[in-house]
């Protein structure tokens, strides 16, 4: 970078150089000819180490400040066990496939040659739908789920919601309509003998349908 030949200076205190000083110092000066004209410093206030001057150009980073609470965090008045404490250590994470919830996530080709899920992470998983159980039968685990409804004519709009939603995920559940307002849903992979993560992909995609127009109407007793 180029340094600059010359300086231009205006002083307005008159006890630091004579007016005439004061006068030519608005044209330009050379350096060295700027720093005769400046009184020396006393010997106690100079310094005899030289420092250190940090520039600020483009590569510093700086601060990028602290994240807006979150509306857990106000509520519980930054308590213990909550980010926000000042006891918790604070980790940014990339999300990752199983972070997101089990409706985001899509159904993957299962192979013949895979195992069926062992019981104990399926009794894990079930914690993640609503209203499902799971079944021991014969030929395998299964998710199996209930709906009472108004009437029949409910139960078959029920399954036409059940149907559009499972139709992308490419993994179908067995429906029974039965009388007189009940759907029966049943989930398994034939393939394997058993359940697989589609299983409950597809539950999941379930509970987010909404079922309480088609409920029983609750009787209000006087």
């Amino acid at each position: 970078m180029a340094v600059p030949s010359h300086l231009c200076f205006s002083f307005s205190h008159p006890s630091f150089l004579s007016s005439s000083q004061t006068t030519n110092l608005c044209s330009p000066y050379k350096l060295s000819q700027l720093s005769a004209l400046l009184p020396a410093a006393p010997p106690h206030q100079r310094q005899t180490t030289p420092r250190k001057i940090r520039a600020a150009g483009g590569d510093f980073l700086g601060d990028f400040g602290a994240r807006d609470p979150f509306p857990a965090e106000l509520e519980s008045g930054f308590a213990e066990k909550v980010l926000g404490s000042v006891d918790t250590e604070h980790r940014i994470l990339i999300p990752n496939i199983s972070a997101l919830s089990l409706a985001q996530q899509k159904c993957s080709p299962v192979s013949p040659l895979q195992p069926p899920m062992q019981p104990e992470d399926a009794q894990k998983l079930l914690k993640k739908v609503v209203g499902w159980r799971l079944l021991d039968e014969e030929g395998g685990l299964k998710l199996q789920c209930l709906w009472k409804l108004r009437d029949f004519k409910c139960g078959v709009e029920l399954i036409n919601r059940i149907f559009k939603v499972v139709e992308g995920a490419d993994h179908f559940p067995n429906l029974h309509l039965e009388q007189p307002n009940q759907v029966r849903a049943e989930l398994w992979s034939a393939s394997i003998g058993g359940l697989s993560m589609n299983d409950f992909i597809v539950a999941a995609k379930i509970d987010e349908i909404k079922t309480s127009d088609l409920a029983p109407k609750k009787r209000i007793w006087a």
